[in-house]
């Protein structure tokens, strides 16, 4: 196949070959072949033989370190919580990778956290910041006031939980419940 500049593309068309170009923005190298990772149009810059694509609607969504995320816990496992990132904040566009993230237990919140399990829970929806980025993998830090649990689900009966007088606390109203969560200040109820 062989591409000019200008020319229209869609996410994995062949661009041309390792030999050729080095992928620059928005483009990867697939063992050798240097294909298009969003819709758009190539452009190509014969002096330093790159070659790029160009999105036909604006720049999709990469997560930079410090923007502040949305995501679902997906595992509590010992010092790390795992979670699938589902958008970023005050931006409704999705997301350009699926990306993973994890929590380490010291970055929850400030001070002593004896049990992860006092901060998060499997199916509680969190913010947080971003705090380091490994390919599509993310290290988030939710040890700010903002950040933390925006939405959970008692672990008995899975009614919403509403938050206590005391930060760090949720009750069920169906159940007559409190359970300890690392809370947002904007916790959504």
């Amino acid at each position: 196949m062989k591409v000019k500049s200008g020319d229209f593309v869609m996410p994995g068309d062949v661009l041309g070959v390792s030999e050729q170009f080095l992928p620059d923005e928005w483009t990867y190298d697939d063992e050798g072949y240097i294909k298009s990772a969003i819709i758009g149009n190539v452009s190509i810059n014969n002096s330093n033989k790159k070659i790029s694509v160009v999105p036909s609607r604006g720049n999709p969504n990469v997560l930079h370190l410090g923007d502040i995320v949305y995501g679902q816990i997906t595992d509590v496992r010992g010092q790390r919580a795992l979670i699938d990132v589902q958008g970023m904040k005050d931006n409704d566009r999705q997301l350009a990778l699926p990306y993973m993230a994890a929590i380490h237990i010291s970055q929850v919140k400030k001070g002593y956290l004896e049990k992860l399990t006092d901060a998060f829970r499997i199916g509680d929806v969190i913010e947080a910041k971003v705090s380091r980025i490994m390919g599509d993998n993310l290290d988030l830090n939710t040890s700010d006031k903002e950040s933390g649990v925006v939405k959970a689900m008692c672990t008995r009966c899975r009614a919403f939980m509403i938050p206590t007088e005391k930060r760090d606390e949720l009750y069920c109203e169906v159940c007559d419940r409190k359970e300890r969560r690392k809370v947002s200040s904007e916790y959504d109820y």
